[in-house]
């Protein structure tokens, strides 16, 4: 994802608690298991079995999930739109 800083959206990720939730390879601590684990995401077809797995899509996903997917049961996070970016970028990293 062009502009998109991988180590930062690690940074956002534990900074917006999405380990709270999932369990995220990288993270090593909460491994929340509220939502789907997000290891392998780059692999998947679909973001929350609704729209297509696009980096552009996941970064829009997580800044504001019940836009995208009405009756998510992922709240609009506390992160930029640059945030949202960079934690794209980490997610699709094959290992973190």
């Amino acid at each position: 994802m062009p502009l998109a800083d991988a180590a930062l959206g690690k940074e956002a990720i534990e900074r917006a608690g999405c380990a709270s939730c999932h369990t995220i390879a990288g993270v090593r601590w909460p491994k929340g298991k509220v939502g789907p684990p997000l290891e392998g995401l780059a692999d998947r077809a679909v973001i929350a079995g609704r729209i297509p797995n696009t980096p552009e899509n996941l970064a829009g996903f997580i800044r504001n999930a019940p836009t995208l997917v009405p009756g998510a049961t992922m709240p609009a996070m506390p992160v930029s739109d640059r945030e949202a970016r960079d934690i794209a970028a980490f997610l699709y990293q094959p290992e973190h």
